[in-house]
């Protein structure tokens, strides 16, 4: 009998990330709202992590947002937490307050309770943004319990730092 690992999808994703960001000689920086600073935890686990990632930020509440990260309060009140106009300024803010090269940022409805009609529980709006460049935003629902939401959410934020690479 053999021992077969199953390879995680993080697993996976964060060694691209690296070796894509090492390769470039690129840095990153976070701004977290529902994931409440696991992209960051993520990242740092990994060794010779301290050359790719700048710092994160855990913006979990609209002040936080507002004064860490330059998010307007007019956005906020106009789209709510939980939109692309506020994680395209979150990256923004992020990228204005680092020594990074590119950013990420998610806003989520992680659940199990706080989802309308509008925006159900699962909706994560994501945001990303190399330096000198413009945000580019999307916006995802997925599918799943809490925890399965949030990790999703940092994966496929960490896809789109690929793409951006």
């Amino acid at each position: 009998m053999y021992l077969i690992e199953s390879i995680d999808p993080m697993t996976e994703v964060l060694d691209k990330v690296s070796k894509k960001l090492h390769e470039n000689n690129l840095s990153l920086v976070s701004a977290e709202s529902c994931t409440g600073g696991w992209v960051a935890k993520q990242i740092t686990d990994l060794a010779g992590s301290s050359t790719i990632f700048d710092r994160g930020f855990v913006t979990y509440s609209n002040q936080a947002k507002q004064e860490m990260l330059g998010v307007s309060k007019e956005t906020l009140d106009n789209y709510g937490a939980v939109s692309e106009q506020v994680v395209a300024e979150m990256v923004l803010g992020a990228l204005k307050n680092s020594q990074a090269d590119i950013a990420l940022s998610i806003s989520g409805i992680a659940g199990p309770g706080g989802g309308t009609a509008e925006k159900p529980v699962g909706t994560v709006c994501f945001g990303w943004m190399k330096r000198g460049g413009k945000a580019v935003v999307k916006t995802l629902l997925i599918e799943g319990d809490r925890d399965k939401i949030r990790k999703r959410a940092v994966e496929f934020s960490l896809e789109g730092v690929i793409k951006q690479i």
